[in-house]
Parts: C-alpha cells; sequence; structure tokens
C-alpha cells in the first residue's frame, strides 16, 4: 500500500527561506497552480505591497504587518522564479551592493570632512545618489 505524501510536504523546509518558498511554488506550480505570465505575479507583488501599506496605519499590529510582510516576500520570490533567478543569490548581491555602495558614502562623506551621523536624510540621499553615479 502507497501512501501519497501531500505536495507540499515533498519540500525541503530546511532550505534557507527563499529557497524553500520557490521550492514550495514549484510544486504547486507541477500541478498547475501557478500565473501563466509574469504579469499576473508583479500584479501580486503590487496587491501586497497595498495590504503592507495599509496595515502600516493600525497602531499595535506587528502581528498582520508580519504575515503581510511575509505574503510579500513570497510575491518577491515568485517574481524571481518566474525571471529564473534564484532569490537566496539575487538577495546576496543587493545586500552586496548596497555595503559598498553605504561604504562608499562613508568615505565621500569622510572625504569632505562630514559626520554621516550628522548629514540629514536629503544629504545623505545626495551622497548615494553621487556613488550610485560613479558606479556607472
Amino acid at each position: 500500500m502507497t501512501i501519497n505524501k501531500p505536495i507540499l510536504a515533498q519540500a525541503d523546509s530546511s532550505l534557507p527561506g527563499l529557497n524553500y518558498a520557490v521550492e514550495l511554488q514549484k510544486l504547486a506550480a507541477s500541478v498547475g497552480f501557478d500565473w501563466p505570465n509574469i504579469e499576473g505575479v508583479i500584479d501580486k507583488i503590487h496587491e501586497e505591497i497595498d495590504e503592507v501599506n495599509a496595515e502600516t496605519n493600525t497602531p499595535d499590529n506587528h502581528a498582520r504587518l508580519l504575515d503581510e510582510m511575509g505574503d510579500l516576500l513570497f510575491a518577491c520570490t515568485n517574481l524571481a522564479r518566474h525571471l529564473n533567478i534564484d532569490p537566496e543569490m539575487a538577495l546576496a548581491a543587493g545586500n552586496e551592493k548596497f555595503y559598498r555602495r553605504f561604504s562608499q558614502l562613508e568615505q565621500l562623506a569622510k572625504t569632505q570632512e562630514k559626520k554621516i551621523e550628522h548629514l540629514s536624510l536629503e544629504a545623505l540621499d545626495l551622497l548615494w545618489e553621487r556613488v550610485k553615479h560613479d558606479e556607472k
């Protein structure tokens, strides 16, 4: 007698969260539960952003925000899957790029003899844009 395992139970839950999400999505897609095109995934991301935004206006709402952020990250992971992008690799690259740029921003402030912690957000953003421009 063969006992059928539930479809999603076949995913490796020991994977990092983003890769586990991809496995769940691939398993669901294997039985036809998937967006037929990328536009549906992007629309879902916009919907999830709206839901996060709506929850930010409610005080003492950490549990709902956690839930909605999870949905948003899951939807973004789905977009990565549809684009054949490893979401863990994409996040690692994004982290590295942010680290590199922020470090350059710090160095730029230092060469201008400015203390970064005393700069306004607007001044920091100008430095950030300069760093981004200089990278091109």
